[in-house]
């Protein structure tokens, strides 16, 4: 008889290994493919609403990480004033003709809700890329991307300066840098 309980305690526990390891696959699979929760405001901090408490500190910014020099892509001449780009334009995509306007820091594009720039396709990773203001001259970085960030055809390995008008596409997606 102990043998007979001992058998099915270890049945019991193996089955029970078996169904961690599924929803842990599950877990993952739907973290990758739909991102984290989006977490929803108070309805008194929602935009657009008054509030009569303080307004909250806006959330930190993230911090571009101390890179190697950044590289010319093959083919892309030295313009000068690169840095004076003051806007970003879609040309190609879901979102084609969009424009968005170039701050001075970081501007991260991804699937992710957390992403400044969201772009939700097949081929773009949930933090796909990162455009940072580096020495004058805006910069794209990969974030280690499954499909990779081209620049002018080219995959970008290290982080590699955007001339004003040069083409950057992610997943299905393309844009520009311009004045």
């Amino acid at each position: 008889m102990t043998s007979e309980l001992t058998l099915f305690a270890l049945r019991f526990a193996f089955l029970a290994v078996l169904w961690l390891f599924v929803f842990a696959v599950v877990f993952a699979l739907r973290s990758d493919l739909f991102g984290q929760r989006a977490r929803k405001l108070p309805t008194d901090q929602q935009p657009g609403r008054a509030s009569s408490a303080a307004a909250a500190p806006p959330a930190p910014r993230p911090v571009a990480t101390p890179v190697p020099a950044p590289q010319r892509p093959a083919g892309a001449s030295p313009a000068s004033g690169d840095g004076a780009a003051t806007r970003l334009v879609i040309t190609k995509g879901a979102k084609a003709g969009l424009e968005m306007p170039l701050g001075d820091g970081p501007l991260t594009i991804g699937r992710s809700q957390e992403s400044n720039l969201v772009i939700r396709d097949d081929y773009t990773s949930t933090h796909h890329a990162r455009l940072m203001l580096w020495n004058g001259r805006w910069v794209v970085q990969d974030l280690d991307s499954t499909n990779g960030t081209f620049l002018a055809d080219e995959r970008v390995t290290v982080p590699t300066p955007v001339p004003t008008g040069a083409t950057v596409t992610i997943g299905q997606t393309s844009f520009e840098l311009r004045r």
